[in-house]
C-alpha cells in the first residue's frame, strides 16, 4: 500500500495548491468560478496514470496480460469477442510490443487522463474530487475492470453533452465506448431519464424502482438473465460472488443527502446540477442493488465518477465558518473507508516491476 498512500497524499497536495494557484474563469459559463492550475493538474494526472499503467497486479490485471500473451489479435479473433474497439486496442499495441506492460500502461494512463481532465472542468474543489477518486475506490477499479472503467472514463467525457441536451454527440460517445465494453449501451436511454428536474416525482421513483427490486431480487434477476441469455453476458447468471458491502451505499449517500437539504442554492451556484444530481443517484440505486448481488455494481461505475463532482460542491453550500470543518470532515471519513477497504478488508499489495516501493 506504500505506492498508494504516496500517490494519495502527492495527488491531492498537487490538487489543493492548483485550486489555490486557480485564476478566474473570466466568464459566466464556464462550470466553476475559478480555473485550477493546469499545471499542477497535468502533474497530478501523470501520478495516477503512472501508478496505474506501471503496475504488475491488482485484480484482472494477471487475466488481462495473460490473454495480451497468448492472442495474435487477428481480425476473426477481434470480432468473435464483441467488444471490438478493445481487441483493435491491442492488436496495435501488440505491433508495437509483446509485452502486456503496453497494454496495463496506455490503458492508465487514457482512462485516469480523460477521468482528471472532466474532473478539472466541473469540480469545485478539485483536491476534494481527486482525494475521493482515490479513496472511494474508483482508482483502484480502474486497475482491475479495466475494459469497463476505460468506457465508463470515455462516457464521464460525455459530461457537457448530457448537461446541454445534445442527444447525438452524446449518442455517439455511447457507441464509441461500448465498443470497449458494451455494457455502456445503458447508458443510451439514461440521457433521457437525467434530464429531469433533481428531486422531483422521478427521483422518488428512482428510489422506489431500487427497493422494489431489492425486495424481490430474485424475480428480477431471473427476469434479467432471461433477457441477457444470448449474450456475452449471459455467464453472469451463474456469478455467486454475493452482495457489495453495505459500506459503500452508506458512502455514497452524504453527497445526496446534503444536495437534498440544499436543493434550491446548489441549483443557483452549480451549472448542469439536476444532471450530476440525479446520475449520482442513479450510481446510489445500483450499488443499492448490488447489495444483493455484486454484479451490479459494475454498473455504478458510469455514474459513480459524478459523486467526486458533487461532492466538491456540496461542501461550499455550509455556512463559511462550517466549510472548513466539513472538508476536513469529508476526508477523514473517507480515509478510514480507505483504509477499512484496501488494508483491512481487501489487503491490497501494489507491484511494479518499474517503481521500487
Amino acid at each position: 500500500m506504500t505506492v498508494f498512500w504516496l500517490t494519495l497524499l502527492t495527488v491531492f497536495i498537487l490538487g489543493f495548491f492548483a485550486r489555490y494557484a486557480a485564476v478566474p474563469a473570466g466568464h459566466s459559463f464556464y462550470p466553476v468560478p475559478m480555473i485550477p492550475n493546469r499545471f499542477l493538474i497535468a502533474m497530478a494526472g501523470l501520478i495516477l496514470a503512472l501508478v496505474s499503467g506501471l503496475r504488475s497486479n491488482i485484480g484482472d490485471t494477471f487475466n488481462y496480460k495473460d490473454i495480451y500473451e497468448r492472442n495474435d489479435f487477428t481480425w476473426e479473433y477481434i470480432f468473435s469477442e464483441k467488444d471490438y474497439a478493445f481487441g483493435i486496442l491491442q492488436r496495435y499495441l501488440k505491433m508495437i510490443s509483446e509485452d502486456p506492460q503496453i497494454l496495463l500502461f496506455t490503458t492508465g494512463v487514457i482512462t485516469n487522463i480523460l477521468i482528471v481532465l472532466v474532473l478539472f472542468k466541473y469540480s469545485r474543489m478539485i483536491e476534494v474530487s481527486l482525494f475521493v477518486y482515490i479513496t472511494g475506490g474508483f482508482y483502484l477499479v480502474s486497475m482491475n475492470g479495466i475494459r469497463q472503467t476505460l468506457a465508463a472514463a470515455i462516457m464521464f467525457t460525455a459530461t457537457k453533452f448530457l448537461i446541454e441536451r445534445k442527444f447525438i454527440p452524446y449518442a455517439l460517445i455511447v457507441v464509441f465506448a461500448s465498443f470497449f465494453h458494451q455494457s455502456a449501451l445503458v447508458m443510451l436511454p439514461i440521457y433521457f431519464i437525467v434530464g429531469a428536474r433533481a428531486w422531483s416525482k422521478a427521483t422518488v421513483g428512482l428510489i422506489l424502482i431500487a427497493i422494489v427490486i431489492v425486495l424481490g431480487f430474485e424475480q428480477f434477476t431471473s427476469v434479467l438473465f432471461s433477457a441477457i441469455d444470448d449474450t456475452q453476458y449471459a455467464d453472469y447468471k451463474d456469478f455467486n460472488e454475493g452482495g457489495a458491502n453495505v459500506l459503500r451505499v452508506a458512502v455514497a449517500l452524504p453527497p445526496l443527502i446534503i444536495a437534498y437539504l440544499a436543493r434550491g442554492k446548489l441549483r443557483n451556484v452549480m451549472y448542469g446540477s439536476d444532471v450530476i444530481i440525479n446520475m449520482t443517484l442513479l450510481g446510489l440505486v445500483f450499488l443499492i442493488v448490488s447489495t444483493q448481488s455484486w454484479i451490479f455494481a459494475r454498473f455504478s461505475l458510469y455514474f459513480n465518477l459524478y459523486q467526486l463532482i458533487l461532492l466538491s460542491w456540496a461542501i461550499t453550500l455550509f455556512r463559511p465558518k462550517d466549510q472548513k470543518l466539513i472538508y476536513f470532515a469529508v476526508l477523514c471519513c473517507y480515509l478510514l473507508y480507505y483504509y477499512y477497504e484496501n488494508v483491512v478488508s481487501l489487503d491490497i499489495l501494489y507491484k511494479s516491476n518499474y517503481i521500487p516501493f
